[in-house]
């Protein structure tokens, strides 16, 4: 891998600019038209929120560390750490998603470092070992390829220091199962080559009323496969932990009692036996010493 560089040396993104983004594509038109249901979303699932925010804290270098935010959508996280005094570059490929989160951005009194539109498997506009840490939420949901992720993993390697920590979320295999268990329990037989898809490859291309373009991860490829870009494990946690598609009171809860909840589920979320019955699963990795890539 090419030699960090030093924070003299970086790219300074122009902060929150428009361009021209070419491929644009279904999953790019999906968070245009849902941008403001992707921001809410995290409301109503707070304890995927919570814990993600509680391994965030555990591993993240002490701010001001310089993130970048990778298809950070209307920038959840990018926020909150920009308000706990990270300095974070938010990136994404929707403008709807973007101009959200600059207004959200100001509603917080925070500002974003940068907010970019781009695709996450071309980061060339960020230099070599420009940033702290990376952060890869959500946008290996939406690429079908192996080829693919693996580009875009590569990029977040690229731009990130040595020894830097990467966080990458991935949604489980099982995870439309459940779903449909829940609120369509007819769709596997009534949409079974869909199942038999899913099943066998993981990847499902948008329904006309439903959700876009998606890769659906089995746990046991995760490790394998960022391990293999240049990443040394730290851990895999179930985002909902013991909790998923059971969460409603849970995240009903405030005070004391949240805060247990979150703590408990945290702790959990590290148990193997939970990772393929939750919906989201963030991995936790550090980029390799040179030495240890030889």
């Amino acid at each position: 891998m090419p030699p960090a560089r030093g924070r003299d040396d970086r790219v300074r993104p122009k902060p929150c600019r428009h361009g021209t983004v070419k491929g644009m594509n279904e999953v790019q038109r999906f968070y245009d038209e849902h941008a403001w249901e992707e921001w809410e979303r995290l409301d109503r699932h707070r304890t995927e929120f919570a814990v993600t925010m509680r391994t965030l804290e555990e591993h993240l270098p002490l701010p001001p560390a310089r993130v970048l935010d990778a298809g950070g959508g209307p920038g959840r996280y990018a926020i909150e750490l920009s308000r706990r005094g990270y300095e974070v570059v938010l990136f994404d490929l929707s403008q709807g998603c973007l101009e959200l989160a600059r207004e959200k951005a100001r509603e917080a009194g925070v500002e974003l470092a940068g907010c970019e539109r781009g695709d996450v498997r071309d980061l060339s506009r960020f230099a070599d070992g420009s940033f702290d840490a990376v952060l890869l939420l959500g946008p290996l949901y939406h690429l079908l390829e192996e080829g693919e992720r693996r580009r875009a993993i590569r990029e977040a390697r690229r731009v990130l220091k040595t020894g830097g920590p990467i966080f990458a979320s991935f949604i489980t295999r099982y995870a439309p199962i459940r779903w449909a268990a829940k609120h369509e329990p007819d769709w596997i037989v009534e949409r079974r080559e869909r199942l038999e898809r899913l099943l066998t490859s993981g990847a499902l291309p948008a329904r006309p009323s439903g959700f876009t373009d998606a890769y659906f991860a089995h746990p046991a490829e995760i490790l394998p496969l960022m391990e293999s870009e240049g990443f040394r494990t730290l851990e895999l946690i179930a985002c909902e932990g013991v909790v998923s598609m059971i969460e409603e009171r849970v995240n009903e809860l405030e005070g004391e009692l949240w805060e247990a909840w979150v703590e408990l589920n945290w702790r959990l979320g590290k148990d193997p036996s939970v990772h393929g019955a939750a919906e989201h699963l963030l991995y936790v990795g550090r980029a390799r010493m040179e030495e240890d890539l030889r």
